[in-house]
């Protein structure tokens, strides 16, 4: 085994952390109730100014300027729903949702927990000024529910955290498709033309073979700043770009490994050095190496676990501490009693309950589908309740879906409630299922 040297003996710790299951589930907590002691403390009106500090990027009459909190809210997390594409992508090809027998039972459950919580939601505030909201009930915080899920015990089989995960992409594909198609502004067509041809170029490149991430990088940030100045949501962008990442390796495991074989004994045949350096041939050899293995890799794998850490640890962190700052006051009780906090609550707890348990039940009832491998039905009402768990993706369709800032502080108002609620009530049935 190879010595760890003193810096790496240090970090350690901190590596083992951050590759737990559920340490980004914590760290995302951990923002928010930062966020909600920042935003009731005394220096409440920093926390609120601090956001709408204006950053411009470009030169000339060419510049782009927003406050920090449309950077992030539209810039970084446009990062984020392209981790995602490329999460879906890599799913439909290879994952939980690559044959329709695989990919049935949590699209069903997933389609059963977007409509039920838009239903209740509609009903609760139809006829108002607020009813524009429904799509907020709709999403699942994949980060925060698969956490209480590993924290619930080990004793939770496998398949069930695939489920509940397969669930969740399936969750948020449903999430980008309402936000393209209802709660997107009015369209410039010249400025999403011209994300289009940054598109197109693409999805040409992935045609001709080109590999480079630089050059998906810059194409991409041109259909992105398209898609901004175009009133369609640029978050959007971050998905159809990730759908153009390749994801074929340019060759097969077989072929990996014989040259490997043959690379590692080439290394060996090499007179070493004995010193701390390589000889020139050992060195061509490690670089031999590192070329085929680079060949054996998908691109579209690559860049998804180079950037996973930083939507984890720094988008997502960033984007709670930004958007969690509600105020709770001695009339909490009462600022929750509102159409939209009380919508957005029972679609939450009760509609994504209902709608993933009733789906899951059709669907393996009618025989078109079966329960996961070792669960029964106290694993999926586990993973149902936890599913109401909406946070990071229905704050963000909040500030989609209103304009109103009172709006936007109730729908807060429920969605963190409505959080707490489901993920202490899936804890609990998911624990009690190991005495």
């Amino acid at each position: 085994m190879m010595e760890k040297s003193p810096i790496e003996k240090i970090i350690a710790p901190v590596n083992r952390f951050i590759h737990l299951e559920y340490t980004s589930g914590i760290v995302l907590l951990i923002s928010v109730i930062v966020a909600i002691i920042w935003a009731n403390s005394s220096y409440h009106d920093f926390y609120h100014h601090l956001w709408e500090i204006n950053f411009s990027v470009g030169f000339d009459t060419y510049m782009l300027s927003q406050p920090l909190h449309i950077w992030i809210n539209d810039g970084l997390m446009a990062i984020f729903f392209f981790v995602i594409g490329l999460e879906l992508k890599r799913e439909f090809m290879e994952g939980e949702l690559s044959t329709l027998r695989k990919a049935s039972l949590p699209m069903m459950a997933a389609l059963g927990g977007m409509l039920v919580p838009a239903l209740i939601y509609f009903m609760i505030n139809k006829g108002s000024e607020a009813s524009h909201g429904w799509g907020i009930p709709m999403a699942t915080d994949i980060a925060f529910a698969l956490a209480l899920l590993s924290m619930a015990g080990k004793h939770i089989p496998a398949s069930v955290k695939v489920f509940l995960s397969a669930l969740a992409v399936a969750d948020d594909l449903g999430a980008v498709l309402v936000i393209a198609f209802f709660y997107t502004a009015e369209v410039n067509f010249t400025a999403l033309g011209i994300g289009g041809i940054f598109l197109a170029g693409l999805i040409i490149g992935n045609l001709l073979g080109i590999r480079s991430s630089a050059f998906y990088l810059i194409l991409g940030i041109g259909v992105w700043i398209g898609f901004l100045l175009s009133g369609v949501h640029a978050t959007i962008a971050g998905v159809l770009v990730a759908f153009t990442i390749p994801a074929i390796t340019r060759i097969n495991e077989t072929v990996y490994s014989e040259n490997l074989r043959k690379l590692s004994y080439a290394f060996e045949k090499e007179i070493p050095s004995n010193s701390s350096l390589t000889t020139s041939g050992q060195h061509q050899t490690i670089q031999d190496v590192k070329n085929l293995s680079m060949a054996a890799e998908t691109p579209l794998q690559k860049i998804e676990h180079s950037l996973h850490p930083w939507v984890a640890f720094l988008i997502m962190p960033l984007f709670a501490l930004a958007n969690s700052g509600i105020v709770i006051g001695a009339d909490i009780l009462t600022a929750i009693i509102n159409p939209v906090s009380i919508g957005v609550t029972a679609g939450l707890v009760i509609g994504k309950f209902t709608g993933i348990l009733l789906f899951t039940w059709i669907m393996v009832k009618t025989g078109l589908s079966t329960l996961p491998e070792q669960a029964n039905w106290k694993h999926v009402t586990g993973v149902a309740l936890l599913a109401g768990i909406g946070f990071t993706m229905s704050l963000f369709i909040s500030g989609l879906a209103f304009k109103n800032p009172l709006f936007i502080d109730q729908a807060k108002y429920g969605i963190l409630l409505a959080s707490i609620l489901a993920g202490i009530l899936g804890t609990v049935v998911l624990k009690r299922m190991a005495n």
